[in-house]
Order: structure tokens, then sequence, then C-alpha cells
């Protein structure tokens, strides 16, 4: 009778493995329009898990057009010219007559901005401070929208799909990429490559100033709503002085809520072109028969004979610490940030090794400040390496008879220790146990391995998670030494702390 792998069983089991980039073998080619594709066959179920990630993400945007990259997450299930419409002709007709009043509503923002700039209103968004022709305007616009509703067939898209047998139609977007995704049954994949294709070669932005209005109220229940949710953009703005990093990837609202189609169609055309996106199929297929059905489908998509702009500015060193004191209705707690490096850094690999030693409550930090001083109720860890960047975050939550000032002091101690006398060889290796099991989590199902390779592609190559657990192998207690001392510096450190807001009744 076989014994159930438990997670102990599973870490004993993986140091004894080889890790190395040939344990998944990764088939990569080029369309002709310079369109990458990653497949990986596998036909131990009848399933493909499919999907496109889009190097482009919020930090590919700019001042004044923040959440762009996530606007189109929304926008590319709004169906093409074919799908999602009754009628595409009045359909196109609706998208310039909307776009025309769009213009002449922006005439009035402009008014209203002015407004507020001079101190004459406080807050142009407030419906009170309308002019009456801005009112016409809308109630205009709004006739319009009920007019192409009309003509609308709501989730044309994902309604195919699922009489088709394929589950998990989905997208979302970091900083550095967007990522569109989907499970199939395996004779389907011909209906994904013909569906996906058609979103880019005939993509059709319809609904898009109600989307606009779709992503305000997202952002209004994820962060304005959230006790914690502005704290967090005011943190993440003061971390990054001068990278993209700095702003929200679900945008300003004040440039969410003007943003155009030109605009849209501008990112469009830079970002989505074949050339910038990378198709990823995991699964039960031929690759032969794949790869020409892809370029049939895909390749009839004409790159951008532009390469999309690079992200060229880099954050400075900082050369202060800074703080940041929040009072909302959440459990006091301290977060402490440190700018570190991109996750295709030679660096990377330690960091998340340390990042391992201090979490979870077998790490460092919950049996010394949870277990053994009992000054909080919960600690974490961890690296968070992205395309430009990186940060590594400690994070106490007091217990409640200790203010989250004490709790700051005691992170700081395990870093100053972990600097001077690095780990011991039992936690070195049961931390690169630990490590090494979750790359090959995920590594298992078609699914997590579609997405492992994507996040890759958005932040340098596939290889670069294949090559990872090798990598972390040979993480040494020196790597981990130097790189505490390297970036674990006071005047680096970015502090967030939260007290709770006192009830208005509470004497303070």
């Amino acid at each position: 009778m076989l014994r159930p792998l438990t997670h102990a069983r599973l870490l004993a089991f993986v140091a004894t493995l080889p890790m190395t980039a040939q344990a998944i073998p990764v088939i990569e080619k080029t369309l002709s329009n310079g369109m990458r594709v990653l497949m990986v066959e596998r036909h131990d179920e009848p399933t493909i898990a499919a999907g496109w990630v889009v190097r482009a993400g919020s930090a590919d945007e700019r001042p004044g057009m923040t959440g762009i990259a996530h606007l189109f997450e929304h926008l590319m299930f709004k169906g093409t010219k074919t799908i999602g419409t009754r009628d595409s002709k009045r359909d196109a007709e609706l998208n310039d007559s909307q776009d025309n009043i769009q213009s002449k509503i922006r005439e009035e923002w402009d008014v209203l901005r002015e407004k507020q700039r001079r101190g004459e209103i406080a807050d142009m968004l407030d419906p009170a401070s309308r002019t009456p022709r801005l009112q016409r305007l809308m109630a205009e616009f709004d006739s319009l929208v009920k007019q192409q509703r009309a003509l609308t067939v709501k989730d044309e898209l994902d309604r195919i799909y699922k009489q088709a047998g394929a589950r998990g139609m989905n997208a979302n977007t970091t900083s550095d990429r967007t990522f569109f995704h989907i499970e199939l049954p395996s004779n389907k994949v011909e209906l994904w490559a013909w569906l996906e294709s058609d979103r880019l070669k005939n993509a059709v932005f319809r609904e898009f100033y109600s989307e606009r209005d779709v992503v305000i109220e997202e952002r209004r229940l994820r962060v304005d709503a959230t006790p914690t949710g502005k704290a967090g953009e005011a943190f993440t703005a003061m971390v990054w002085q001068a990278h993209p990093y700095s702003w929200p990837v679900i945008g300003w609202i004040s440039d969410v809520t003007q943003m155009t189609r030109d605009q849209a169609n501008e990112f469009f055309a830079t970002y989505y072109a074949p050339n910038n996106i990378t198709a990823v199929l995991v699964g039960d297929f031929n690759p032969g028969e794949v790869l020409q059905m892809l370029e049939r489908y895909f390749g009839r998509i004409p790159a951008n004979p532009k390469n999309p702009p690079k992200v060229i500015t880099q954050e400075p060193v900082q050369t202060a610490e800074q703080r940041l004191n929040a009072e909302v209705e959440s459990n006091p707690s301290t977060i402490i940030a440190f700018k570190t490096v991109p996750s295709v850094h030679r660096d990377a690999a330690a960091l998340e090794v340390l990042g391992s030693l201090l979490n979870g409550k077998s790490g460092r930090l919950y049996k010394e400040l949870v277990l053994n001083q009992k000054s909080a109720v919960g600690v974490g860890a961890f690296y968070h390496g992205m395309k430009y960047g990186g940060t590594f975050s400690l994070y106490a939550m007091s217990a409640p008879d200790r203010r989250p000032e004490d709790l700051e002091p005691m992170l700081y101690a395990e870093i100053e220790k972990i600097a001077r006398e690095g780990l011991t060889e039992h936690e070195l290796q049961g931390v690169k146990n630990r490590v090494r099991a979750e790359s090959f989590s995920r590594m298992e199902g078609h699914a997590a391995l579609r997405d492992a390779l994507a996040e890759a592609e958005g932040r340098g190559t596939y290889k670069d998670f294949l090559d990872e657990p090798d990598r972390l192998t040979v993480v040494t207690n020196e790597d981990v030494k130097r790189v505490a001392n390297v970036y674990f510096k006071k005047e680096r450190s970015n502090v967030m702390t939260i007290h709770r807001k006192a009830k208005e009744h509470e004497v303070k």
C-alpha cells in the first residue's frame, strides 16, 4: 500500500531530484510575424491550458494614462467585428457617435478642471459641479449607450467557449504584463486559435466609455472601500520615487475617467502587436500540427514595424529612510519594504531563500515574534521580483498589548542577525528544499505550468523559470549574508505603521 505523499516526504523527495531546465520539454517557436510560441506536449489528460501574454503592464503607461493596461483586460472581452453584436455596421456608427459626444464632454471637463484649480469648485467629479451643457451631453451619450446595448450580444465569447466545453476564461494585469488564458478540451484548440486571433486582428472596443465606469467601480470596491487600500497605494507611491511602479495597476481615477478611445487604439497598436506577444499551450496536442494552425490564424496579424518603447527610467538609490503613518480600520501593524532587484538578477535567488527562511510558521519571524516574544499575532516576509526592480518586505501585526512601533526593532533584529551570522546548514538545506518543492508544484498541472511560463515571459523569458531550481541550488550561506548586508540598510528602508483609527466618540 502506498503511503500518501506528505509535505515532509515531498521535501525529502525533491532534495534527491536533479533540477535542470531539461525537466520540462518546452518547444519554442516564432511565427512569421514575430509572435513567440511556447508548447509543452502532455498526454496525461485530454485537455489544453492555453493563453497569451502581452509584454505590457502598468509600467508601460505614462502620467495621464495610468490604468489603460488594466482597462484592456476588460476591453478584450467585448468582442470583435463578428462576435458580440447583432449589427456590426450600426455598432461601428454608434462607436463613432459616442467618440464625438465624448470629445465635447471632455471640453466641459476641462472647464471644470480649471474651476477646481482656481478653487471655484471643490471637486470636478462631483455631479453637483456639472454645467448644464455637460448634463445635456451626458444625457445624449447615455442614449447612444442604450442603443448600442440593444445591439450587443452580452458575453458571447464566453458562451461560445462554454458550449465547446472550455472553462476558466479570464485575464489579469500586473505592472509588467497582461495575461489572457483558458482551459479547453484538446479537440477544441482550433476554436481557440480562431477566437483569440480574431480578438487581436478584429478587436472592437465597444462599450468603451461604460467599461471605464466598470473599472472605476472596481477601483472603489478593491481600493477605496477596503480598510488599507488607500494607505497601500500611498505606501507604494512613497517606495518608488521615479519608476512607473509608483502608480497602481488599476490606475488613478482622474486618468481612467478621462481616457479616450484614440488613446486605447494607440496603446493597442503599440503593445498588442504579435511581436510583443507570447502564446503558451500546455497539454494534449501535436506540436507540429498546432504550430501550423497558429501560423494560419495568428500569422495573418501584421507585426508592429516599430518595437514598443523601452521603460528607461531607473529608480535612484534611496539615501534616506521614508515613513508613512496611517490610521485606518485595521489591525495595528508595521510593514518595512526595501527596494531590491529584478526577478532575473543574480541576487534574486538568495533573496528568495532569505524570504523563505523568515516566512511561514516554521520561519524565524514566527518563532521569535509570535511564539517566543509573543509580541505579534501575525508575521510575514517575502521577496517580490518584477521586470525592472523588486522589493523585500517584512510584516508584523502587533499583539493586543503591543504597539506597532514595538515591532519594528524586532524585525530589524532578525535581519541583522542573519547579516552577521547567516543560516545554519540545516536551515539552508531545508529552505532550498521547500522553495524547490514550490517550483515543482508549478510544473505539475497544465494550467499551473502555463501560468508560470507566461509569468516568466512577462518579466524575462520562460528559461528564467525553468532555471530557477538550479539557481536556488547553488545559493550559499555567504550569498544570503551578503544580500542581507547589501540591501537591508536603514537609509534604504520604507516603513508604514498602521494604527487602528479611533472612533469619533473615543477620546484620543
